[in-house]
């Protein structure tokens, strides 16, 4: 799945457009890695992404099938650090 489309569906951005802008501004990396909004992402890669004054580092543990539930989400990674940037 492209990863500005899981960070949505994951409920981790507010919209796909703020997941491939924030791609475009380098602020995504996969596997330590900058990464463009159409990166494959597979169950396994570990993604590192600055937005909304926090950096987050989390780890894909599936790739879901369609549409997720804002409260299912948290079933599809899990957060490895979560830190406040101001």
């Amino acid at each position: 799945m492209r990863l500005d489309l899981l960070l949505n569906k994951l409920c981790l951005t507010k919209t796909r457009s703020i997941a491939k802008n924030a791609c475009d501004k380098n602020l995504v990396l996969v596997n330590g890695k900058p990464a463009k909004a159409s990166t494959i992402i597979k169950a396994g890669d570990i993604i590192i992404f600055r937005l909304y004054n926090a950096e987050h580092e989390i780890r894909i543990t599936q790739i879901p099938e369609g549409n997720v539930a804002k409260k299912d989400s948290t079933k599809y990674y899990e957060l490895l650090r979560k830190e406040d940037l101001s």
